[in-house]
């Protein structure tokens, strides 16, 4: 077995962890802050345009260095060398793990079957660049010879979420070409689509593994027959790309072998974006923008790499979840960006933790007997505190919370920003503290309300306060950063499955039902096979 294999229910920190938790559960965050003179030592951290607060948590010292020796005993260190080195880690699948590889400078070595893959990726991207440059300068031209305006990307899950959320979070620093995303394969998601753009300027990237993805293909070939109605199959090389492994499936497209851009078999798609499954971002944002994201993904690499534990980010990250996951039971986590521009950060990170870590076997083929995996969700501050937050704040679960906010605004409007980030730091001081029922009523009677009012309605506005929370600041949204943030969230998902002895790199989880789709479909058409009775009367009414 490549990778440590240890449950960690069994390990010596988890059994300390238990005890302590006993004696800690009940105090309160605030009181933590009263009672330690050391929590500088550990609960703010600044790396380059970061700085990390960690201490409105229900932790102290102690709880930090067992959650630290947890890790160890896990055997992280020596799985985060194996991850970095190309060991096939991602072992159901025998594959290793590499998203990290093309982050690499190209003057590394990473050896995979005795070949350099770097130097695979470099040619690749020297590849990808040319041609996103010509894209972008206007010298490469659709079937009439019109500049390409418009980009259309043909993808789902990591070949879509991705691109989408990054274009959309560096949409400062985009060009001038029209971007749409074409996903779901919701006839009415592609007609609302399609209706926008002119096949005479639009450049279609479809983006399949296999090519063989039901999604992808469905509606790649719909575009095709819509396509062809305005033009000759010829126009094809012209105005598609793809990227996929499957050479032969995408040339019997239509599309010219000089049009593919590869993927690899060590990368998985929801970690895939840095790729050629990026082509849609470097496109959109320019080749330097691009690569300014990649070398900040590539800054935190080294960071989580080779920085000790108590000072590294997606570990303490890391562990702060399972202490929450496996000892408080919260179920869930939620991101809130203080930032527009990520509003699609929280449903890219369901997909790449969710699908990652929501397993139930261990690393032996074994049934798990403790919780894995933590429910992803969340929106943009201050929308969210208009929306969920009621439940956060007064409900009766336990969701810990990531803020993250930027020091300086992009544009100048530099009030609004000092507003938005006044309740940036409201949100977790307020979550933290609370407000109990003396303050409430000291509240009423300056506002000379009669005590039987006060009595009635005073319960309904305590707030119980010990919600806990990470706050993430950095200086500035820019492609740099947002590449260290989404490789920070990818390492901290590292970090989870190697203690929870999970293999968090296969997703086998997301093929059952799309078999039983393809059947259900035929059966459409056909007569129906034997089904249970509820499935049988859906397809009935469908029918």
């Amino acid at each position: 077995m490549t990778l440590p294999n240890k449950n960690p229910t069994k390990l010596k920190a988890w059994g300390k962890l238990i005890s302590h938790y006993n004696s800690i559960c009940n105090k309160s965050i605030y009181s933590h802050f009263k009672n330690e003179k050391d929590k500088r030592d550990y609960c703010f951290i600044n790396w380059e345009d970061f700085y990390v607060d960690v201490s409105k948590n229900r932790w102290n010292k102690k709880t930090f260095d067992l959650l630290m020796n947890l890790a160890k005993e896990a055997g992280l260190k020596e799985a985060i060398e194996k991850y970095f080195n190309g060991k096939k880690i991602n072992e159901t699948e025998n594959r290793a793990v590499l998203h990290t590889a093309i982050r690499k400078k190209s003057n590394s070595e990473i050896l995979i079957d005795n070949k350099n893959i770097i130097e695979i990726i470099k040619y690749d991207k020297s590849k990808m660049y040319s041609f996103c440059d010509e894209v972008i300068s206007g010298k490469w031209k659709g079937f009439s010879g019109k500049k390409i305006k418009s980009i259309v990307n043909i993808g789902i899950g990591g070949s879509d979420l991705g691109p989408s959320m990054v274009t959309e979070a560096l949409s400062y620093y985009r060009n001038k070409l029209n971007l749409v995303f074409i996903s779901n394969i919701d006839g009415d998601h592609f007609s609302e689509n399609i209706n926008k753009i002119d096949p005479e300027t639009t450049l279609f990237i479809i983006v399949s593994k296999t090519f063989t993805t039901q999604e992808t293909i469905n509606n790649a070939e719909k575009i095709k027959k819509w396509f062809l109605k305005k033009t000759k199959a010829s126009g094809i090389e012209k105005n598609f790309v793809a990227v996929s492994t499957n050479i032969k499936k995408v040339k019997s497209f239509g599309i010219p072998q000089e049009n593919i851009f590869p993927m690899y078999d060590w990368i998985g798609g929801r970690f895939s974006l840095w790729s050629s499954v990026g082509i849609s971002i470097c496109l959109s944002i320019g080749v330097k923008n691009f690569k300014k994201l990649i070398k900040g993904a590539r800054s935190m690499d080294n960071h989580f790499e080779k920085t000790p534990f108590d000072k590294n980010l997606p570990i303490i990250l890391g562990v702060l979840s399972i202490w929450y996951n496996n000892f408080y039971n919260s179920e869930s986590e939620a991101v809130i960006p203080y930032c527009e521009y990520l509003k699609n950060l929280p449903k890219y990170l369901q997909q790449s933790v969710m699908e990652s870590n929501g397993k139930s076997v261990d690393r032996n083929g074994d049934k798990i007997n403790y919780q894995t995996g933590t429910i992803i969700w969340g929106s943009t501050g201050t929308n969210a505190q208009h929306a969920f937050f009621q439940l956060i704040h007064q409900g009766t679960k336990l969701i810990p919370l990531d803020f993250i906010g930027f020091k300086k605004p992009l544009h100048k409007d530099e009030k609004s920003h000092k507003k938005l980030m006044s309740n940036f730091i409201a949100q977790s001081k307020a979550l933290m503290l609370g407000k109990d029922i003396g303050s409430v009523i000291k509240e009423l009677n300056s506002n000379n309300i009669e005590s039987v009012e006060i009595d009635k309605i005073s319960p309904f506005k305590v707030f119980d306060g010990n919600k806990p929370s990470n706050s993430i600041l950095i200086d500035k949204l820019n492609p740099y950063n947002l590449g260290a943030l989404i490789s920070m969230y990818e390492h901290k998902i590292f970090v989870q499955g190697i203690i929870w002895n999970i293999y968090s790199f296969d997703q086998w989880g997301v093929e059952l039902g799309k078999k039983l789709a393809d059947e259900i479909f035929k059966d459409f058409y056909s007569k129906s096979k034997e089904h249970d009775i509820s499935t049988e009367n859906l397809i009935a009414k469908l029918k």
